[in-house]
């Protein structure tokens, strides 16, 4: 018999949804359909001009072809302090800050920093896969906080039972959210705060579209006083400067949690190309850039159309306040992946199921703002004419 080369953990992984969706795209584009992909948050526009041209000078230069420093290059470190002390007015040293290669990969990480085997995760659903991936990685329970409508789609920390709480070493956050696009304001994160140290744990604040806003402008966890003492948060470069390709973030907050992280990092990589983290620099100094500004206008105008088309079709829909997704409810009788299999055999368009976030996401379907205002409308004009 042939051994399998193939962990045990990776059998307590939930089944990738994805798959599906996958092998039914690739069906209906080898049938020769026109398919309208509003499934993956990867914006559509090119990352900026003044961005670019920074790497290109940068990508010359044979100092930067060499290793990197794993903590990030000073240019790099400095326009991330000065930009959240910008943006947030939060004052943070480098000993508080390390330099990431995409923030997934600090999330990913991070239990394997700061989780010991059978500690506890606390994980909101529906939320972003890789909390629940890397809790399992690193030997953690997870242990789920349900995100409801009706709440608003934030976690009730009254409803987590004391035991659990008190068993959790960490818990995972997201704001504005990814699938749901809601977002928390400064007395949930003060209540936020004050449960974590109630119960002794580190909060993970995944922050990744802190920068793709409309109405509200999102916050930072760290602007609660004492939020240091137990909060560390990723930001990203993907979203708010289209940099999806270039893997490049950082994470902030407690100074131990921050060592423990940049520790299993020196371990495993060898840190960012030194060149991405100057073009990183000059995005990060510039974020008023017009460029970079006129795209939360582009993803509010394909926003509105998309709520409102699917709002005519009858779809349950809230119009998110930023992010660059809508979470919508599915037609009545319709499971989360009948709809979207239904939305792709007849009308070409690919849109996530809720099921993809966690079993809290079923009854609802996301779709992601990143393609032009007329594909999106194309797509909506399709949906349209579906005979539920």
């Amino acid at each position: 018999m042939t051994k399998q080369w193939r962990a045990e953990r990776l059998s307590q992984l939930p089944p990738y949804l994805f798959v599906e969706i996958d092998r039914r795209k690739r069906q209906a584009i080898e049938a020769g359909k026109d398919v309208i992909n509003l499934g993956i948050g990867d914006p559509d526009a090119a990352t900026h001009g003044f961005i670019v041209d920074r790497m290109a000078n940068e990508i010359r230069q044979p100092a930067n072809h060499r290793y990197p420093n794993g903590a990030g290059v000073a240019e790099f470190i400095d326009a991330a302090l000065a930009f959240f002390k910008r943006r947030f007015g939060v004052v943070l040293d480098g000993g508080r800050i390390t330099a990431l290669i995409g923030s997934k990969e600090g999330i990913g990480h991070l239990p394997l920093a700061v989780v010991n085997p059978g500690d506890g995760v606390l994980i909101p659903e529906p939320g972003y896969p890789v909390y629940t991936a890397a809790t399992i990685f690193a030997g953690g329970v997870p242990h789920l906080m349900p995100l409801t409508a009706e709440n608003h789609w934030l976690p009730d920390f009254g409803a987590i039972p004391a035991d659990v709480a008190r068993h959790a070493r960490l818990m995972f956050l997201n704001y504005p959210n990814n699938p749901t696009g809601a977002v928390a304001d400064i007395e949930f994160f003060e209540t936020a705060v004050q449960f974590a140290r109630d119960n002794d744990m580190l909060i993970a604040h995944d922050a990744a579209y802190t920068e793709v806003f409309f109405e509200t402008t999102p916050s930072s966890i760290l602007e609660i006083a004492g939020a240091e003492d137990c909060c560390i948060e990723f930001h990203s470069l993907s979203k708010s400067f289209n940099m999806t390709g270039w893997r490049s973030a950082f994470a902030v907050g407690n100074r131990d949690a921050i060592a423990a992280l940049a520790k299993v990092k020196d371990n495993v990589d060898s840190g960012q190309f030194n060149a991405i983290q100057f073009a990183s620099a000059e995005a990060l100094n510039h974020t008023d850039h017009v460029s970079v500004r006129a795209m939360s206008d582009l993803y509010r105008e394909r926003r509105d159309l998309a709520v409102g088309e699917l709002r005519d079709m009858g779809i349950e829909v809230e119009k998110p306040e930023a992010s660059f997704y809508v979470w919508a409810k599915c037609p009545e009788a319709y499971p989360s992946m009948e709809t979207v299999a239904k939305v792709l055999d007849d009308a070409a368009v690919v849109v996530i199921p809720g099921t993809g976030f966690g079993a809290g996401g079923e009854g609802y379907f996301r779709i992601a703002l990143t393609v032009d205002t007329d594909r999106m409308r194309q797509a909506m004009e399709r949906m349209k004419n579906i005979a539920w």
